[in-house]
């Protein structure tokens, strides 16, 4: 069980893993950007977000396998039933999680303390990392948010990867797998290890917020 368990579970963290840094890497500047300077359409760019934080995974996936089919618009990328569709598909899915739960959080802060960076002198890059530091518990939040809703979702990994066998089978297509089959047993273990991982990577975001606190 030990052969099924590890690389299964390594290749959902690296799949997980990647499309949270990237969706982070994008959301949590554009989100922090939109609080603190709204642009023309701001009202309809939020409606977007908030639109892309509810859409079912299942959908997501199907959008983006049209995307990479052979017939779509990057399907000569030859990404299909890789796990570089599977990162692609959770960045889609977590990308409006971190921005439209970020864009809230920067949007609480204080506006007096943007005024009083302001008054030193700061950039406005200066500016957004003060505020992203006041608002880093909500930052964190929304990227545990994230990082749960793509390493559960089961609908749009399994579109895009197909569940291949040593190549883009992760744990929750495992668990749909092994269940089918009626292995109980393997399907309970890669369970709880998906439950595993996601109490332990929270438990180290939530010390890292607690490093940042003191």
């Amino acid at each position: 069980m030990s052969d099924t368990l590890l690389p299964i579970s390594i290749l959902s963290l690296y799949v997980s893993g990647l499309a949270l840094a990237i969706a982070t890497a994008i959301g949590v500047p554009v989100g922090a950007r939109l609080a603190l300077r709204p642009v023309p359409g701001q009202r309809f760019i939020v409606l977007l977000i908030y639109t892309g934080m509810g859409l079912p995974p299942v959908v997501v996936g199907l959008f983006v396998y049209l995307l990479l089919s052979r017939s779509g618009p990057l399907g000569g990328l030859g990404w299909l039933f890789t796990p570089a569709a599977m990162v692609a598909a959770q960045v889609v899915i977590a990308l409006p999680l971190v921005t439209g739960l970020t864009l809230a959080a920067v949007g609480r802060v204080d506006p007096a303390l943007r005024a009083q960076v302001h008054a030193l002198g700061a950039t406005s890059a200066q500016v957004m990392w003060a505020v992203l530091r006041e608002a880093r518990s909500g930052v964190g939040v929304a990227i545990a948010a994230a990082f749960g809703g793509i390493i559960s979702e089961v609908g749009a990994v399994m579109l895009v990867g197909g569940n291949i066998e040593g190549s883009t089978r992760v744990l929750t297509t495992s668990i749909v797998l092994e269940t089918r089959k009626g292995d109980f047993d393997l399907a309970l273990a890669l369970g709880a290890v998906l439950v595993g991982l996601t109490f332990f990577s929270n438990f180290l975001l939530l010390g890292l917020q607690g490093r940042g606190n003191r």
